[in-house]
């Protein structure tokens, strides 16, 4: 079966060191039932600079970038069975959790979040998922 590359408009590119070449990474590729969605970080789509330097703020926006690539796979939140999350400061989590909570409204997913160091200066927050499209 061949893998499908899915791009959305409504999210950033990522994957990029230097802007001026374009990115060794598709925004999400569909294999059978699964859409498999890098990681989205809180970019602005338009100018792929980060949104602002508030955890909860960074994490809206991450999510939104992840929704709008799941929306161009055929998929929802809905259809996600796994999330991981990595953040740069672990004494965001509290906030970071209670933005995601408020995003997903009650939806349920599976989710590792685990520190780390972003590679990208003032991103606080990347979330790759999967979902299941069968």
């Amino acid at each position: 079966m061949p893998k499908v590359l899915v791009q959305s408009e409504k999210a950033p590119v990522t994957g990029f060191t230097d802007k001026s070449r374009p990115s060794p990474l598709a925004q999400a590729i569909r294999a059978g039932d699964f859409l498999y969605v890098s990681g989205q970080g809180p970019l602005d789509p338009a100018t792929r600079e980060v949104v602002s330097d508030d955890i909860a703020a960074q994490t809206r926006q991450t999510l939104s970038n992840l929704k709008h690539v799941l929306e161009a796979g055929g998929a929802s939140l809905a259809q996600v069975v796994n999330m991981r999350v990595c953040l740069r400061n672990t004494t965001d989590f509290p906030a970071f959790n209670e933005a995601f909570r408020d995003f997903l409204d009650g939806e349920k997913v599976t989710r590792t979040c685990t520190g780390g160091t972003p590679h990208r200066t003032g991103v606080l927050v990347e979330i790759d998922c999967v979902a299941y499209l069968g």
